[in-house]
């Protein structure tokens, strides 16, 4: 099972800092994570910014990038700052 972190605000939009997840067997990419989370939360489109980067593994990667099961994946909003 895949555990998924959430980061900043998309925990508030998750309701949840971390789960724990069986990957659907249309999910094979970090793209399509992105897309299959953002429809089961509901959260209309906060999870498909181009601003909002992934890590696998703790490696940042980009949409194309292969998941699994086993791997850890992070979703993170952007770092604002003044």
């Amino acid at each position: 099972m895949a555990k998924i972190l959430y980061f900043g605000r998309l925990s508030d939009i998750t309701g949840a800092a971390e789960e724990v997840l069986s990957l659907p067997d249309t999910v094979a990419t970090a793209g399509e994570l992105r897309t299959f989370l953002d429809l089961k939360f509901e959260a209309n489109g906060a999870l498909l910014e181009p601003t909002v980067r992934i890590a696998v593994n703790n490696e940042l990667c980009f949409d194309t990038e292969s998941i699994a099961d086993s791997d850890e994946i992070a979703f993170m909003p952007p770092v604002g700052g003044g």
